[in-house]
């Protein structure tokens, strides 16, 4: 099979697309024929060293992915040869192959059967932001209808978050430099939405929610952003932090904390057993269904454009990129 290697933890520069070994099935495992694989800015971090996983190399990136079951190890359950399934978190492109191969052997444990109402492109991405978004929505404990705020609203993870907020019954304010992508994000289901370039958005927001203030922050981004996210925030606000795409915050005064009473966690999908991530993931199936939304996909490249793909990714998307592995034509969308 083809399949995408990075040789060195130095940086994406260092993939190089290559003829490999099909994988074999081990007890509980099966063999996933992939039709579309998803990029996450995780990946690159991984590429890069920055991520803890330091797996064996060559390795292969990409952890989200939809196929068809080409060959069932022992003990896989009751999956069966032909079935389309997606991975869901797990080992897949950390510590094990990923999904940027035409082929992956995955746990059992760690697919689903996508939402037959789902086309094949919108599974292929959508496991790890829903997941994502989810664990940092719901990481304290159960909120009632709050205003949550989403930094880098128009990734991935972001679309997400707004998606699974509204369905929870919040109000969301949605941060994006873009203007049509603001206008996007309105249609997702954001009730604001901000350009953080404009450094009056803190100001203009206070007025706007005034007497509230914003109660959960889902942070992507990082930088210098960060401290105006927490001028934003009321009494007792939370703050979810997913990315830190802008980098590291700088000149941050813990002091900024402290009368508010706020709160910071980081959101790890890696905290997840395999239970843990199904529930999370049924839980995230269950609330998209509520407001009858589904996964947003920004652009989809051919399996031998991967550099381009995650340079679309860096540039930022609305939406998932994808990465198409088999050919169009001879796959059904359902």
């Amino acid at each position: 099979m083809k399949a995408w290697l990075l040789d060195n933890l130095s940086g994406l520069g260092y993939l190089r697309l290559a003829e490999v070994p099909d994988p074999t099935p081990a007890d509980g495992e099966l063999l996933v024929d992939l039709e579309f694989a998803a990029l996450n800015p995780a990946d690159r971090y991984l590429s890069q060293g920055q991520y803890p996983a330091k797996p064996p190399l060559p390795h292969v990136l990409g952890r989200d992915g939809v196929g068809i079951i080409g060959a069932v190890g022992m003990n896989a359950g009751p999956f069966r040869v032909g079935q389309r399934v997606l991975i869901i978190r797990g080992e897949t492109g950390v510590n094990r192959w990923g999904t940027f191969a035409q082929r992956v052997a995955v746990s059992a444990k760690a697919v689903a059967i996508p939402p037959a109402s789902w086309s094949v492109r919108e599974s292929a991405g959508a496991a790890l932001v829903y997941l994502t978004a989810h664990q940092a929505l719901t990481q304290w404990g159960d909120l009632p209808p709050s205003i949550v705020l989403v930094t880098g609203a128009s990734g991935g993870v972001g679309v997400a978050t707004i998606q699974l907020a509204k369905a929870l019954g919040h109000t969301v304010v949605a941060l994006s430099r873009d203007a049509g992508k603001r206008e996007k994000l309105k249609q997702f289901g954001a009730d604001h939405a901000l350009d953080p370039a404009d450094p009056h958005w803190p100001a203009n927001l206070k007025t706007s929610l005034s007497p509230r203030r914003v109660d959960l922050a889902i942070d992507n981004i990082g930088g210098a952003q960060f401290n105006q996210v927490i001028e934003v925030l009321g009494p007792f606000a939370r703050v979810s932090v997913v990315g830190q795409l802008a980098g590291p915050v700088p000149q941050f005064s813990t002091a900024s904390l402290f009368f508010r009473r706020i709160r910071i966690g980081g959101v790890a999908l890696g905290t997840f057993t395999p239970t843990e991530a199904m529930a999370t993931w049924e839980s995230s199936l269950a609330l998209l269904a509520r407001i009858g939304a589904t996964p947003i996909v920004d652009r989809v490249f051919a399996f031998e454009e991967l550099p381009a793909a995650f340079d679309r990714l860096a540039a930022g998307p609305l939406g998932k990129v994808l990465l198409q592995i088999r050919n169009e034509a001879r796959d059904r969308l359902v």
